[in-house]
């Protein structure tokens, strides 16, 4: 891997727009909010957080799936350079070639009407990447057999197979335009645990064969330090704490991120009970709190956090946390 990104948010930030009055300004909901992260190239980039944090919006957001209201993202793989708050439609159908997205629900992301085969191949057809179907059928082929799917199972329709063989072909689709960045939306979520350390596994056989860099979103701690690299938490739309995995798991800063990995289950009897209950709910964001956005429910919260929203700074190593108070409680 190079110190130069492949793919880095600036001050990323992703609004919708609500209904409001005609007169004054326009309210709107605050997805994701000046976001900063670096995505190495060759990397396996963990995002996580709970349910509503916008991971996936901001997952969305740097394939130019969701719209950038502010700040940018730019995308550089040696062979071209895009920001992508300003690309045109020729641009953005070259873009789409280099970055793909692999869906969380294996069943709802499949057509049940087409064949394996042409669920794999309609990136190709849609892109022109290929000139005729036998060069089509070629690259089906040799893609499916990267991810363990026979010629067999090109004949068949979805309903044929299991979830994790879904997810096998929906992987397969993904790579066949032959990406550099792929964002994995809770990819294994949907799955048996089983099937999920199967699934994991052919992710990163695939990086490792392909060269790609993932942007590999989850709220299972546990898969995250299975797979990934660098790890970012992210919490109402901000990013609070970001790190090598070894560092993030044997030293966490932010509160949050230490309530994240106290809640991870344990096999030892002794160490059950000990995860430190967050009290409350998510805000919305629609109406989030004033300071730091996690002070509502943080158990070190002091004025300060109430007035203050922190920003990241350097903790370490490629480690940054956005806490007021992590040095004194590091000590």
């Amino acid at each position: 891997m190079t110190n130069k990104p492949l793919i880095a948010a600036k001050g990323l930030s992703v609004h919708y727009a609500l209904r409001g009055n005609l007169i004054g300004p326009k309210p709107y909901v605050g997805a994701v909010e000046n976001v900063d992260i670096d995505i190495a190239p060759g990397s396996f980039f963990g995002l996580v957080g709970e349910s509503g944090s916008g991971k996936t919006t901001l997952g969305r957001a740097m394939l130019r799936a969701a719209p950038i209201s502010r700040g940018d993202v730019v995308f550089d793989d040696g062979e071209v350079s895009y920001s992508l708050k300003g690309l045109g439609k020729k641009e953005l159908k070259d873009y789409r070639k280099r970055a793909q997205l692999i869906f969380q629900d294996p069943y709802a992301a499949l057509s049940p009407r087409m064949t394996v085969r042409d669920i794999i191949a309609e990136p190709l057809e849609v892109m022109g990447l290929t000139k005729n179907r036998a060069e089509t059928d070629e690259r089906v082929r040799e893609i499916a057999a990267k991810c363990r799917l026979n010629v067999e199972h090109l004949r068949r329709f979805p309903h044929a197979f299991s979830g994790g063989q879904r997810q096998r072909i929906s992987i397969a689709r993904a790579l066949v335009s032959g990406p550099k960045f792929i964002v994995a939306d809770e990819s294994v979520a949907a799955l048996d645990v089983s099937i999920q350390a199967d699934v994991l596994n052919l992710l990163k056989a695939i990086q490792q064969d392909m060269g790609l860099t993932f942007l590999f979103i989850s709220h299972d701690l546990s898969v995250v330090a299975h797979v990934c690299d660098h790890v970012a938490v992210m919490y109402l739309g901000r990013i609070v704490e970001t790190a090598p995995t070894r560092t993030l798991f044997s030293g966490p800063s932010h509160p949050y991120t230490k309530a994240l990995l106290s809640a991870i289950p344990s096999l030892d009897p002794d160490d059950r009970g000990k995860a430190q209950k967050l009290e409350g709910e998510i805000p919305s964001p629609t109406n989030p709190p004033p300071g730091c956005k996690f002070q509502t429910r943080c158990p070190v919260a002091i004025d300060r956090c109430r007035v203050e929203e922190p920003t990241l700074e350097a903790a370490g190593v490629e480690h940054k946390v956005a806490c007021h108070r992590w040095q004194e409680l590091a000590d």
